[in-house]
This record gives structure tokens, C-alpha cells and sequence, in this order.
């Protein structure tokens, strides 16, 4: 089974992909969707789309994995994150994936053992669960900890 996990965000848009064979998880590869700040919103979400677009046409998962929205103090900030959801989570049932989601600290439980783990506690058991990895980013990090998370969650 291929997973491809998301972290959902306007600016940055985190991705992992990992192959689930029985117990056995392995790395396929991981990225960062960028957009740029100074482009109107709509352009921002339109290349995000692309973008996500791109990475499901090139990996074909057989289910996606997003990270739940969390909400911030700042109310425009939630709102565009939010923004950013919709189009990563719409990109996915585009393409006839099913779409699980998790929240945060079961995601940090579901790799490190305690929800309230840091980014580094995160990246660390990463690199322990992956071996050989190289992460190409801290969103692209907490991309595969979804993908990770949703294999330890489903049957097979």
C-alpha cells in the first residue's frame, strides 16, 4: 500500500510518501509545495492544487493522510490555513483516494509514544522508523509522520 501524507499549510504545503508491506514501512520520497506570499490567494491555492496535483499523479497513493486543522490566535491565520485544507483535501478526492485525518497529537503519540512531542523528537524517530532518510523540510517531516501514522492505524 502506498501512503501519501499531508501537513496542510498556504505557505508551505508538507508531503510524504511511505510503502506499507505487512508490519514493514519504507520511505518513497518527501517534499515541500511552496507558495509565494506576494501572489493574490487564489493564485496561491490554484498552485498548491497543481503542485499536490502533481505529487498524487506521480506516486498514485492508494489512500491520503492529512493532518487536522488546529487553530491558531491569529483568526486570518486559521482562515488560510484552512483555505489551504480544502484545496489538499479536494486535490485528494479528485483523484478517487480515500482521505483519513488525524490530529496532531495523535500523530506525535503515533510516532514518538507522547502526544506533547517536539519537532525534533519527531524528526529523530524518522530518521530511526526510515532509515537512510533525508527530509526536505520540517513540513515534509511532519507530512510522513501522518503517513506513518495512518499505517499503524489500518488493517493490513
Amino acid at each position: 500500500m502506498i501512503i501519501l501524507g499531508l501537513d496542510p499549510g498556504l505557505g508551505t504545503t508538507g508531503w510524504g510518501v511511505i510503502r506499507k508491506e505487512g508490519n514493514r514501512l519504507s520511505h518513497i520520497d518527501n517534499g515541500e509545495i511552496e507558495t509565494d506570499s506576494k501572489l493574490p490567494l487564489a493564485n496561491r491555492l490554484l498552485l498548491l492544487d497543481a503542485k499536490l496535483n502533481a505529487v498524487i499523479n506521480s506516486f498514485r497513493p492508494d489512500a491520503v493522510a492529512v493532518e487536522e486543522v488546529f487553530v491558531n490566535k491569529n483568526p486570518q491565520s486559521t482562515l488560510k490555513l484552512g483555505q489551504a485544507r480544502g484545496v489538499v483535501l479536494l486535490g485528494a478526492a479528485k483523484a478517487r483516494v480515500i482521505v483519513t485525518e488525524y490530529a496532531a497529537r495523535l500523530v506525535k503519540k503515533s510516532v514518538v509514544g507522547t502526544g506533547k512531542a517536539d519537532k525534533e523528537q519527531i524528526q529523530a524517530m524518522l530518521r530511526i522508523l526510515l532509515p537512510g532518510l533525508k527530509l526536505a523540510g520540517p513540513d515534509a517531516a511532519d507530512a510522513l509522520a501522518v503517513a506513518i501514522t495512518h499505517a499503524h492505524h489500518i488493517r493490513g
